[in-house]
């Protein structure tokens, strides 16, 4: 699709330079100008998409050549005995690559482009739209702009409805690759290292990843929200929460590593399944876990649903023993009513509020006084997204114990976080 709007953008400016030198020809030297506004918008279009502006770069080409067919339609393209208006054809093309955009990142933007665009549509191929500012063209100029537009605009629009096609295609085949992952051991799940102030291992945050054989390597934050939609992150959840307890079993084994907490995420939806609390009861008796070592860790957006189920459900998990932690603290629904009644043990300040503490004053005095809360009320603080000792200095003079991030340690397979912590073990106190 990036592939797709790039070369599109590349052909834009081909055909306005053709353009601008048919009119230059004949000495219309205000539509030549016209014409390098096209070729200008098409090189700016191509550079925003190639420098990764990606969605302001497909708006803004589809509103140009929006205003370009519209502004065709009008002056230069109006509809005569000998030859009909094709220029709002393009018109089309725009709310098919809105609509393939829409699809990759819902904006409300993008859905008034659409609905303007087909509205122009059907006032040009309705409407003949006769004003003072026509300007005729010489009849054969005019037969064959009339073919060479309504060729192109035809084969852009079938190029769009390939797109779409290929879209819907890969989507649903990235569905039931993704049903078909846990079937296949196509998961695993990485460990990124927690340490104290020390810079001593404690613990880890278990990640999951998945190898697809078909798709690589696929970015967690591309295939969980697929599963959330195709409501499977309650048997993906179950599977990581029974892996992350088993590594935690045979943890307890070895005396270097039987003090590790391992932090596990837990969906929205997972919480919400009336048998939650079964299943990790069951896990934990079935994988022999040590409750204590283990912390479930959840997002702010558990707290949009019933907050009196949510705390009855966390208060169960309390019971035998099982540590809660706030994950992306600041981020969301944060209130110190909720800090006061959750039964939450550590609150997780987000990686952004971190990152933004080394740069501005306002930022760090936020963090001091988040540190500062959780402190008062008992809670754990740990740092997320630490990634230079500036920001862990920072950190640590305001009362943080513990963190996470680069700085420490990438997300790095069980074998190597196992021998991370041997050479900890072995190095002299």
């Amino acid at each position: 699709m990036i592939l797709a709007y790039r070369y599109g953008s590349l052909a834009f400016v081909g055909g306005g330079l053709v353009w601008a030198l048919v009119f230059a020809a004949i000495g219309w030297w205000w539509v030549v100008a016209l014409d390098f506004v096209i070729i200008a918008s098409g090189i700016a279009i191509y550079l925003l998409i190639r420098r990764g502006h990606f969605t302001f770069g497909l708006l803004a080409a589809q509103a140009t050549l929006a205003v370009i067919a519209i502004a065709m339609g009008v002056l230069l393209d109006v509809p005569t005995e000998d030859a009909p208006r094709v220029s709002h054809l393009y018109l089309l093309v725009v709310a098919a690559l809105g609509y393939l955009n829409h699809q990759r990142e819902k904006s409300h933007a993008q859905l008034v482009l659409i609905v303007l665009c087909l509205l122009a549509f059907v006032v040009l191929a309705s409407a003949r739209l006769a004003t003072p500012f026509i300007v005729p063209m010489p009849d054969t100029l005019r037969s064959a702009g009339t073919w060479a537009n309504a060729a192109l605009a035809t084969v852009m629009l079938a190029a769009c409805i390939h797109a779409m096609h290929a879209e819907f295609v890969r989507n649903d085949k990235f569905s039931r690759d993704l049903v078909a992952a846990l079937w296949n051991d196509e998961f695993q799940l990485v460990f990124q290292p927690q340490v104290n102030l020390g810079r001593s291992t404690i613990g880890a945050e278990a990640l999951l990843r998945w190898n697809s054989q078909q798709w690589g390597a696929v970015s967690p934050t591309e295939f969980i929200p697929k599963a959330e939609e195709l409501g499977l992150m309650d048997t993906i959840g179950a599977w990581v929460l029974e892996k992350g307890c088993g590594t935690l079993a045979e943890w307890r084994k070895k005396p270097d590593f039987r003090n590790l907490t391992l932090s596990i995420n837990v969906s929205a939806s997972q919480l919400n399944d009336d048998d939650f609390e079964v299943t990790v009861h069951d896990i934990l008796e079935k994988t022999g876990a040590d409750p204590q070592f283990l912390i479930l860790e959840l997002t702010e957006s558990v707290l949009v649903n019933d907050m009196e189920v949510v705390i009855a459900k966390l208060n169960r998990l309390r019971e035998i023993g099982i540590g809660i932690s706030l994950d992306d603290f600041g981020t969301g629904y944060s209130s110190l009513t909720y800090l006061r009644r959750l039964p939450i043990q550590q609150i997780k300040i987000d990686r952004g509020f971190v990152q933004d503490a080394a740069f501005t004053s306002r930022s760090a005095s936020l963090v001091k006084n988040i540190i500062q809360i959780g402190r008062d009320l008992g809670h754990e603080v740990l740092a997320e997204g630490v990634e230079t000792m500036e920001q862990h200095d920072l950190m640590a003079s305001a009362g943080c114990e513990k963190f996470q991030g680069y700085l420490y340690g990438k997300p790095m397979e069980l074998r190597a976080f196992q021998q991370r912590i041997e050479i900890e073990t072995d190095e002299p106190s």
